[in-house]
Parts: structure tokens; sequence; C-alpha cells
């Protein structure tokens, strides 16, 4: 049941990372009217076409009634207050895009702030348009396309990453991107900064703006393992 005016509808797909869903829907539950998801679970290689599996889950949403769309991964959660904004952000007829200050988690509490880290924010909050505009091109790039005249605003929500929690996940996420971008062509600066902790500076997660549900984390690789010379399905 849609319980909002506006259909919000949380977008996901899943591999290496499938069982951190059922946490990841727990969190949404409370700020989405439905959510969607690709089991990309049968895919060869490192990656799959992150283009092809977006434009999928676009269209997915639009058929199912989406007037917004929320993209997330199966590693993240948004803090609770998210649950009361959501109807304030999706109230606007006008073409939006909210972002979400990104916290790379180092713990399940705390997040580095120093340098870029604190800077990051991931645009995922987008009313929903016709797939054939979506641009998307590679795992860097937006979810909504430049050419049809969305704003980009800062909702001031943070969404917290999982995945950065576990040292081994640093280097194999540093691993994996060298791997899909040898030259760094998609990204300047590179991706050795992923798994460089010197200088590094936290701030746990200030009251009231919390995640749900707490994370207890496995200590698993939750992507390919490039280093091992892993690239294919999930176990």
């Amino acid at each position: 049941m849609f319980r909002s005016r506006q259909r919000v509808i949380a977008v996901f797909s899943y591999r290496f990372d499938a069982h951190l869903v059922s946490d990841l829907i727990a969190n949404l539950d409370p700020i989405v009217d439905g959510w969607i998801a690709y089991d990309d679970r049968k895919a060869t290689g490192a990656f799959s076409s992150e283009p092809l599996r977006r434009h999928a889950l676009l269209a997915a949403a639009r058929d199912a009634g989406a007037d917004w769309i929320l993209a997330i991964d199966p590693d993240e959660r948004l803090e609770r207050s998210a649950a009361e904004r959501i109807a304030k952000l999706t109230s606007v007829y006008r073409r939006i895009a909210w972002g979400f200050r990104l916290r790379e988690m180092y713990s399940p509490t705390d997040y580095r702030v120093d340098g870029l880290w604190g800077e990051k924010i991931q645009y995922r909050l987008f009313k929903a348009y016709d797939p054939a505009n979506c641009q998307s091109k590679d795992f860097h790039d937006l979810w909504y396309p430049s050419s049809v005249g969305f704003k980009a605003r800062d909702s001031g929500l943070n969404l917290y990453h999982l995945k950065m929690i576990e040292p081994k996940r640093r280097k194999a996420r540093r691993d994996l991107y060298d791997y899909l971008d040898p030259g760094h062509v998609l990204q300047d600066v590179g991706y050795d900064y992923l798994a460089d902790e010197a200088g590094a500076v936290f701030e746990r997660i200030s009251p009231g703006r919390e995640y749900h549900p707490p994370h207890v984390d496995d200590g698993g690789l939750w992507m390919a393992d490039i280093a091992a010379g892993m690239h294919g399905r999930p176990p």
C-alpha cells in the first residue's frame, strides 16, 4: 500500500551484498512506499553493467507509478529522521535531485571527516523521469540526467555507507575501482585514498541522527576479490 500522496519507490541491486538486503529494507520501510530490487547474483565478471541495471530499475519504478525514486545500495542506511522529512522533500513538483551527506563509516557509529571524506554528497532522491533519458554510462555517473532541467539540492540528511567499516574492504574497494578504471579516467583523484588512513579524523553519529537497524559487521568482503583473482559469482 502506498502511504503518501507522492509515491516514493526505492531501487537497488544486489549481488555479493545480498545478505545485507533485509536490514536495508528495515531501514527503508518507514521512509518509502515500496521498493524494487535487481537480483544480480547470476552476473559474471567483477562488476556487471551499471547502466543496464540502473535503466532496468528506473523503468520498473516508473511502471510501478513512482513519483519520486530513491536510489540506494544494500550497504547504505539513511538516518532515522529521513522518515519525517521525506514528505516535505517530495512535496515539490519541480525536477529536484536531493543530495545526502555520504558518511563513510569506519565503525558502526563513527565516520571519517578529514579532507574530501567530509565533503562527499550523493544525489539519490529525484523526481521520476522517462528512463529513455537516462544518461548513466559508468558507476560514478549521476542517477538523473543533466539534460532535462534537474536542480541539485542538499537535503541535509546523512546517508551512512557501511562498506568501509572493515579494513580489508577498504583495500578491496581500492583494488576493484583500479581494476575497473585503471587509468583513473572516471575519477582524477584515483582510488588509493580509499585505503589510506593517514591523518584520519572521525566524528560520532550525533544523537537523533542514528540509522536503524543497528549494524553488526560480519567481516565479509561484500564485493569481488580482485587481489585473489576471484571475479565471478558470489558463493
